[in-house]
């Protein structure tokens, strides 16, 4: 006769070996790998005419209905005359209504912003003609979940034919998704932003002074650039806007990439130039041939050049203005149906009514890599 003894402890064996496969299990599921994704969609509202009166502003509105906003962009038409030369850009916002702009205390001053607000201003030239048009990039992505946005501002410029910088610089640990630059007053009718960039909080970019170059990665700054022609007013602002990666997101393994690109001129007055860069490299094979490589945001300069290199400088005049700065085909030309998706960004200088010599159109794209997968 068999001990039962023996019989418990046999049981036991062969309960606790059929346990243990499922014990593994259920330690190896949190480590499992989920595929990553990322999409872009780009809205706009169409154009809102104006301003139609000298020393005024207008501002429009994109909304994002689905994911957040990762960057935005603003395209102007001056009607019937391309040299009108009152119509500029005098800033492109995150907003977290459609209607408030963050210009109070500077830091973090939003979470998960879906609006986004473009500002077009006319100097002593306006013409009912004119007319500005918002783009909002909507960024959808399992892993970035939420976004943030820090603001900074400066006072100025306040003294004709200068420039003043200001730098917004992201979270230890977060991402830099896009960003934004303002100006105010509109009643000032020679200031407006004339750059807003990515960039870094670090030496070898002089903090932000600097550009971030074609081919870079990982910035973690947006710088805005405020210029003034021949006017002047004490109460002068400069804002910058950095889009940032939320709180709680899991970085490892995001890259975003910035593709640059500079280009000579205009130099006459009346006359505009128009720069594209994009995600896709110059043989149409997107870069690195990594997947989820997708356009999130891009900026625009008009500047004195070597922007990259060296701090930056203004144009050879101070009348010269950004005109666009917006998601684009190949071409340049601005995506139009509303819902589309873009790869290229598109800057639009536009010298105004004086020559500017010196004068260079810069023009970035930032491009977000996320890796095939990640643990959780």
């Amino acid at each position: 006769m068999k001990n039962p003894t023996t019989k418990r402890s046999s049981r036991k064996s062969a309960l606790a070996k059929a346990l243990i496969p499922g014990a593994l299990l259920a330690v190896a599921v949190p480590q499992l790998a989920y595929a990553d994704t990322a999409s872009v969609t780009v809205t706009t509202s169409g154009p809102t005419m104006g301003p139609a009166t000298p020393f005024t502003g207008v501002s429009s509105r994109a909304d994002c209905g689905g994911g957040l906003v990762s960057g935005g962009g603003i395209d102007q038409a001056t009607g019937s005359d391309r040299a009108g030369n009152g119509n500029h850009v005098m800033g492109i916002a995150p907003s977290p209504d459609g209607v408030t702009e963050y210009t109070g205390s500077t830091g973090v001053v939003g979470t998960d912003v879906k609006h986004w607000l473009a500002f077009g201003g006319s100097g002593s030239n306006s013409s009912p003609e004119f007319s500005t048009t918002p783009y909002a990039v909507c960024l959808s992505s399992n892993r970035i979940r939420h976004t943030q946005v820090v603001m900074n501002k400066i006072a100025g410029p306040s003294v004709g034919q200068t420039a003043k910088t200001v730098v917004a610089t992201c979270p230890t640990g977060t991402v830099l998704l896009g960003g934004g630059a303002r100006t105010t007053p509109a009643s000032v009718g020679s200031l407006k932003p004339i750059a807003g960039f990515p960039t870094f909080d670090d030496a070898a970019h002089d903090f932000g002074q600097k550009a971030a170059a074609d081919g870079e990665t990982n910035p973690d700054s947006w710088t805005a650039v405020g210029g003034i022609g021949g006017g002047r007013d004490s109460d002068n602002t400069t804002y910058a806007y950095a889009i940032c990666s939320g709180d709680g997101v899991n970085v490892r393994g995001i890259t975003t990439t910035v593709h640059f690109r500079e280009l000579s001129g205009p130099t006459t007055a009346g006359t505009s130039r128009t720069a594209t860069v994009g995600c896709d490299d110059q043989t149409g094979e997107r870069d690195h041939g990594r997947e989820n490589h997708v356009l999130v945001s891009g900026g625009a300069a008009a500047s004195g050049g070597n922007v990259t290199t060296t701090d930056f400088t203004k144009a050879g005049s101070g009348g010269t203005h950004l005109i666009g700065s917006f998601p684009s085909d190949s071409d340049g030309g601005p995506v139009s149906d509303g819902t589309g998706t873009a790869a290229y960004w598109t800057a639009d200088i536009h010298v105004g009514g004086s020559p500017s010599p010196d004068t260079y159109s810069d023009v970035w794209a930032l491009c977000l890599n996320l890796d095939h997968g990640h643990e959780e």
